[in-house]
């Protein structure tokens, strides 16, 4: 009797969940904001598609400034643009006012992608060497210190990719964070159409989740994955009607923005009919550029793009887009890895990094854009380095292979520490110090 009222062994429960590592998380979104942060300034003059976005940003501060304003940039939606505005009316037209909403942007996009890995695969080492792959992966650092709408987009493809992750690990909290995860896809929308493929997943995961869980009231159930408690049609307004809800928001200013001496273009046509304006500027045959490029060179990372290389702020200065050469090419087997351990044990943290990467990047192979560039393989590289730390992570399960998942992360800063000086527009020493970092004919 003694025997049979024992309690279970611990073999018999299930492993606990690792401890969350969200102080050291935010120790290291500290770390990255003081770094993309320091000399935020400078190059002190706009450069590569500053000169673009810039102007844009103007007419709508004067708009809200001086009551009119010019509808420029129209290829693009408006949130960015109006965000940029934002900073350049509280920190003034200067340097820091044009790039201090990328940089809080790249902060958040940093704590949000890192926080997305540990709610999808409860992985505390695969989370922290994540933290410092994307640190140093080049990108996003890049892009957290340029006036771009890029990092815009992708702040808010990363905090979707948080709350929805969110939702799914932690069902209680599902309402709020699917909500959230609405507005951010709405946002990333408002920014930049590049995040069309990805605003996609989350309602399809969601989808496919309920029906193979193979409840009989599929509409209407409250249980099974990937939230219980939410029904596929609450979901649907949360992940299909508040996104586009949000969208069409950003676009209200648009309304009181002139063309020259013409009403707004978007009140003429109204917001549908100002879309195909958009989709005939983003389509349209482009003059070849000398850094295009297709998505095998970025894949193999091959091209880059001199954002800057000139003399300026009393030196020789450069910013070329790159990825690290380290854990780009590392990347590449890590994806196959992903994908054969998902599949093999129905790993949905591994399989998610895979899809991610495959839809992030699928989309530039169909996209009728004749002229493409290396910086759209930004979102495709958040994945390929996801997929990188969870394949460390298993590293460390081999024999002898502790070595290797901890010496992965440290050469991934040590190569990003080498070519700091070209992509943080330090002083260089000559006209030619470029050639030092040219390993590939492609990146000159």
């Amino acid at each position: 009797m003694a025997e049979a009222q024992a309690s279970p062994s611990p073999a018999a429960h299930p492993p606990l969940r690792p401890r969350d590592p969200l102080a050291w998380v935010a120790a290291l979104t500290g770390l990255f904001a003081v770094l993309t942060g320091w000399r935020l300034a400078i190059p002190s003059i706009p450069y590569f598609d500053e000169v673009h976005y810039l102007p844009a940003a103007r007419e709508i501060l004067a708009l809200f400034t001086e009551g009119e304003g010019a509808y420029l940039n129209r290829e693009h939606p408006l949130l960015a643009k109006l965000l940029i505005a934002l900073g350049m009316g509280v920190f003034g037209d200067n340097p820091l006012g044009w790039r201090i909403v990328p940089w809080l942007c790249g902060v958040l996009a940093y704590f949000a992608a890192v926080r997305a890995l540990w709610h999808a695969s409860a992985d505390r080492f695969a989370t922290l060497a994540f933290a410092v792959l994307l640190a140093t992966g080049f990108h996003l650092f890049i892009h957290a210190r340029i006036a771009m709408l890029d990092m815009v987009m992708v702040a808010g493809l990363c905090v979707a990719a948080w709350q929805f992750a969110g939702a799914c690990a932690q069902p209680e909290t599902g309402r709020r964070r699917l909500a959230l995860t609405g507005i951010a896809i709405g946002c990333a929308l408002g920014a930049k159409w590049n995040a069309i493929p990805l605003a996609m997943v989350p309602g399809l995961t969601f989808f496919i989740a309920r029906a193979l869980a193979g409840r009989r009231r599929l509409l209407l159930s409250r249980r099974g994955a990937p939230v219980p408690g939410v029904t596929l049609v609450e979901a649907f307004v949360w992940l299909g009607i508040v996104p586009l809800l949000v969208y069409a928001a950003t676009f209200l200013p648009g309304y009181w923005l002139v063309e020259n001496l013409h009403p707004s273009p978007l009140a003429e046509k109204g917001l549908i009919g100002f879309h195909h304006d958009i989709f005939a500027l983003q389509s349209q045959l482009m003059t070849p550029h000398r850094y295009m490029s297709n998505w095998p060179q970025w894949v193999l990372n091959l091209r880059g793009i001199w954002y800057l290389y000139e003399p300026i702020d009393g030196a020789q200065r450069g910013v070329l887009l790159i990825g690290n050469p380290l854990t780009m090419w590392l990347g590449l087997p890590a994806l196959v890895w992903c994908l054969g351990r998902g599949v093999w044990v129905r790993d949905w943290a591994r399989l998610g990094a895979v899809i991610g990467y495959g839809v992030s990047l699928g989309f530039w192979i169909v996209a009728p854009k004749p002229v493409q560039f290396y910086y759209h393989y930004f979102v495709p590289s958040f994945f390929l380095l996801a997929a990188l730390a969870l394949t460390c992570s298993d590293l460390r399960r081999l024999p002898r292979g502790q070595w290797l998942a901890w010496s992965i992360p440290a050469a991934s800063a040590a190569v990003f520490a080498w070519f700091f000086p070209i992509i943080a527009a330090l002083p260089l020493t000559r006209a030619d110090s470029y050639v030092t970092w040219m390993w590939l004919n492609g990146w000159r």
